[in-house]
């Protein structure tokens, strides 16, 4: 057995041991008082790992509840909107009857029954209009319009609203395109220089706003390289061009809002001290939908000069291929119509659509004959009458099959998703919570344990830090 004062390897042995355990009353406690098992990826990195990943689910199966119930919502509306035309068929219904009835009424009860009519379809007519959710209308076809690009090659992104050309779309159609104008980006060329190494002189240039310092050792390339240095403020590039022995500045973006304004006060590019500019070109194009053709024209809106837009807010994207005249009745994408789409699910593809038709009454009561629907109707013969009362059945078995269609849509997929969904939310977050947090009768027994033992640690490294002493009674006195 040796003694020794310098190093005192038994107090140094119980000092890790309570460093050690004063990490671990730290970790528990830091669980009490968060909750949280995992506080870091160190406590545990594989359960963080599975941890986020259902965290991620149950929050988006909370939000596809809650689009389950504005689902609800919507059918609900629809649906009310559509009670109150069966109630508008059913006084008209009445009338039409009444009307039928020839041998005792009047020709000008005829003429009454035939303006309340109209009025009936003036009503219906306005709610097939004006019903909306939101800012979304259900009942004139246009609901849940779907624009979709079928030609990415020419056309980036799509997004056609419910109105094209001033009125309402109602009816599924290709997207036929057609480029006018290409649009282009602005460009200056510089002075001549024979060759990248030529030189360009001392001086300066100032492009938007920026200023460029050349000096009598710079060349065509150095000055390429600093104006691409500043491309991120200037918004302009530059390149030599070889073949015409020239630097070109081009703007990065496409369009009429795209400008270049150059000051050349030394000569350095142009040749000649001036201000020079140039401004880009926006493309121009004729967009299709079934028989009707719009101008869509670009950099409207802050957009640049290959985003398209209409009088409505529809808009387009072109590509750099999709960006030529030689683009000529091209089919690039397809607008659906009359079918809302619902994300009832956590995860892509995991949606509900509900068709809506467009119950204009110039599109109830068809089928009957030729040509007629409920805006045909005519009271004052008995003819007429006759024709009214099946014109109007097939109206009420329109709506009562639409209305079915609402009910079934809310009741057996809405409401179930929305009770199967929240099943699986409160099984995947007590699946969450198992892992990540912290169980508070098992850590606080811990707790327990170990601050007896940081205690038990600190006594033993006390009476460590004394024996060193003993070696004093071995000196001579």
């Amino acid at each position: 057995m040796s003694f020794r004062i310098n190093t005192n390897v038994t107090a140094l042995n119980a000092l890790r041991n309570v460093n050690n355990s004063q990490e671990l009353v730290s970790q528990s406690i830091t669980r009490l008082s968060t909750g949280f098992r995992i506080n870091s990826a160190a406590d545990d990195p594989a359960g963080l790992i599975a941890s986020a990943k259902f965290d991620a689910q149950v929050n988006g199966l909370n939000q596809a509840i809650q689009n389950s119930q504005d689902g609800i919502n919507f059918a609900k509306t629809a649906e009310g909107a559509l009670s109150e035309v069966s109630n508008l068929l059913n006084d008209a219904r009445n009338l039409a009857v009444q009307a039928a009835n020839t041998g005792t009424i009047s020709s000008s009860q005829l003429q009454a029954n035939q303006l309340q009519i109209q009025s009936i379809i003036s009503s219906i007519n306005r709610i097939s209009t004006n019903t909306q959710f939101g800012t979304k209308k259900l009942l004139d076809g246009s609901s849940g319009i779907q624009s979709t690009v079928t030609d990415l090659s020419k056309v980036a992104s799509l997004n056609i609203g419910g109105t094209f050309n001033g009125t309402t779309l109602a009816a599924n159609g290709s997207v036929v395109l057609t480029v006018t104008t290409a649009a282009a980006q602005a460009t200056l060329v510089s002075k001549a220089l024979a060759t990248s190494g030529t030189l360009v002189g001392a001086g300066s240039i100032t492009i938007n706003g920026v200023t460029i310092t050349t000096g009598a050792a710079d060349t065509a390339a150095t000055l390429v390289n600093a104006i691409n240095a500043v491309q991120g403020q200037t918004g302009v590039g530059a390149f030599y061009d070889s073949a015409n022995t020239r630097i070109q500045l081009t703007s990065n973006n496409y369009g009429s809002k795209q400008t270049i304004n150059l000051v050349d006060s030394s000569a350095v590019f142009k040749g000649a001290a001036g201000f020079y500019t140039a401004s880009g070109v926006d493309a121009v194009a004729t967009v299709g939908i079934g028989a009707t053709s719009v101008t869509f024209t670009g950099s409207k809106n802050g957009t640049d000069g290959l985003t398209l837009t209409d009088s409505d807010g529809n808009t387009l994207r072109l590509t750099s291929a999709g960006n030529a005249t030689t683009v000529t009745n091209a089919t690039v994408g397809q607008v659906t119509v009359g079918s809302a789409q619902f994300q009832v699910g956590a995860n892509s593809g995991q949606t509900v659509n509900l068709s809506l038709s467009n119950y204009a009454a110039s599109n109830l009561g068809t089928g009957v004959a030729a040509g007629a629907n409920l805006t045909t109707i005519d009271l004052t013969t008995s003819a007429g009458a006759s024709q009214a009362i099946q014109i109007i059945d097939s109206a009420i078995d329109q709506i009562s099959t639409a209305r079915g269609s609402i009910g079934n849509f809310q009741r057996n997929v809405l409401e179930s998703t929305v009770r199967s969904l929240g099943v699986a939310s409160e099984n995947l977050s007590a699946t969450e919570s198992d892992i990540r947090d912290t169980d508070v009768a098992a850590e606080t027994t811990q707790l327990t344990k170990k601050q007896i033992i940081l205690q038990a640690g600190i006594s033993v490294l006390a009476q460590a830090n004394t024996g060193p002493q003993q070696v004093l009674s071995l000196l001579p006195r």
